[in-house]
């Protein structure tokens, strides 16, 4: 019995081909992909020396990141690798009792992402500040441009005209064609001519050994004890939550880079699935990381797909293809870097029409943020900076608006008093001095029909007047509160204070 046609076409109806399985689309994937896992070599080689491992253990890490984060991320292109703030995080844990610690702390950072994760700590992304987030991005860019400058430094001078020859490559050839990536072909071009002339200049090589062989599952040689646990908690806490905000900053920009939505807590979740599995491979750790998200995403990637291929090829390339690898001049990746750095850079931020327009406020926290981040080198304390100056200067601002306006009623017997504006810790901290005691008439109103009464220094404020009055014998009424406020004043009104 022949099948009836009708069921082909219902389940081509319901099948709908991914975008990245168009050939146009996983060819664009797949460059970006490569030139990601290029520049991700070094990087991650890097960040091994700075927590103090053997370079495999970054070099491992950035793979089992990458592949798994495009299977389990919420941002689809951003890239996540091992990274300098978690290096910097783990890097005394490894001193102090070793490589294994160091897994392990991985592991339970991972299980600590997945928790916060579910928690909805996604959801505290909406509470950063436009101008934090320009910070941050800022901040980066000025990093991933400081992180080149040792490369130019000291070297030979061959260097210099190989690095200004990437960088015209990767300036020029968009202009001609964007057919093939730009960094992909100054990568190509100058190795190929370091080799040709036999040019003696610092190579991928020279950074650390390639591996030779696949990274091994395995469990982390450390003894399951409460001792253990107390020794990597405040490792693992910290790598969760350094990982966790850059990779959510890092998702939101690219949110912005590409006019599209992202899910902010799949990503929490998916990352630290990522560190768990890092952690049972012998990684060293990782999160989202800016510059090569943003060389992905420039080079045209928007799919799972770059993500997962730039984690294929870079195993690929450091273990079967090491020895090509290590001959790639280290001029070529850091005029890759610069021009990521030039092209993070918010350069509209810091233009002084700009400036002129933006409340001052804005622009402290903005270099508040990215003064932090760079004297530190770690982009949770400078967020973490930049957030409290933004909350106390929106204290600050919201505190001059609210007003104490006092009329007295025409027969002279009755003060009402208009009070207008939000009234938290800093707008009702002088609001007692606002009323005349002495002069007032046996009978006070105190309007809060436009005001509104957000914490409890406000109802001690409004006890500290309901006092003073009294002891002088008037009569106060406190009317026109919004349902909001009248339960929290009649839960705290007389217990703020203790009785004698």
């Amino acid at each position: 019995m022949s099948p009836s046609p009708a069921l082909p076409t219902s389940l081509a109806a319901r099948w709908r081909r991914p975008a990245w399985l168009s050939p146009r689309v996983l060819r664009t994937e797949a460059l970006a992909g490569l030139v990601v896992a290029l520049a991700l070599i070094p990087e991650a080689v890097s960040f091994s020396i700075i927590a103090g491992v053997d370079p495999r253990v970054g070099l491992f890490a950035s793979f089992t990141m990458a592949v798994t984060i495009a299977l389990t991320g919420g941002r689809p292109a951003m890239i996540s690798a091992a990274t300098g703030a978690i290096a910097l995080v783990v890097a005394p844990l490894a001193e102090e009792h070793g490589v294994e610690y160091l897994f392990a702390a991985v592991v339970v950072g991972g299980l600590l992402q997945i928790l916060l994760g579910a928690l909805g700590v996604a959801r505290l992304m909406r509470f950063l500040p436009r101008s934090v987030m320009v910070g941050f991005v800022n901040a980066l860019a000025i990093l991933i441009f400081l992180a080149q400058l040792p490369y130019l430094t000291h070297v030979p001078w061959a260097v210099y005209p190989l690095f200004a020859g990437g960088l015209a490559v990767l300036v020029l050839l968009p202009r001609l064609t964007k057919a093939v990536p730009a960094p992909l072909v100054a990568i190509v071009t100058l190795t190929t001519l370091t080799v040709a002339a036999g040019m003696a200049v610092p190579t991928v090589g020279d950074e650390g050994r390639m591996p030779d062989s696949l990274p091994v599952l395995g469990i982390p040689a450390v003894p399951l004890s409460l001792e253990t646990l107390v020794i990597i908690a405040p490792y693992a806490l910290a790598l969760a939550l350094v990982g966790l905000m850059e990779s959510l900053m890092t998702a939101k920009l690219v949110d912005d880079l590409t006019d599209t939505h992202s899910d902010k807590t799949r990503e929490s979740w998916g990352q630290g699935v990522a560190n768990i599995v890092t952690g049972f491979f012998g990684g060293m750790g990782g999160c989202a990381m800016i510059g090569q998200t943003m060389i992905n995403v420039k080079s045209g990637a928007r799919t799972r797909a770059s993500t997962f291929l730039a984690g294929v090829f870079l195993l690929v390339l450091v273990v079967a293809l090491g020895n090509i690898v290590a001959l790639i001049p280290m001029a070529a990746l850091v005029a890759v870097m610069v021009m990521v750095a030039v092209a993070t850079f918010d350069w509209h931020s810091v233009h002084p029409a700009t400036l002129r327009r933006m409340p001052v406020s804005e622009t402290v926290v903005m270099l508040s943020t990215v003064g932090v981040t760079v004297a530190t080198h770690n982009l949770a304390i400078g967020v973490g900076v930049g957030v409290l100056v933004a909350m106390v200067a929106f204290a600050r601002r919201v505190a001059h608006l609210v007003t104490v306006d006092g009329v007295l009623d025409p027969d002279g017997t009755t003060k009402i008093y208009r009070v207008t504006g939000q009234l938290f810790f800093a707008s009702s901290n002088d609001l007692v001095f606002q009323f005349d005691y002495a002069h007032d008439p046996a009978t006070v109103v105190i309007d809060l029909s436009d005001a509104h009464i957000w914490d409890a220094s406000t109802v001690a404020a409004l006890d500290a007047i309901t006092t003073r009055y009294e002891a002088r014998g008037t009569e106060v009424t406190i009317t026109g509160m919004n349902t909001d406020s009248h339960q929290r004043h009649t839960a705290l009104a007389g217990t703020l204070t203790g009785g004698h």
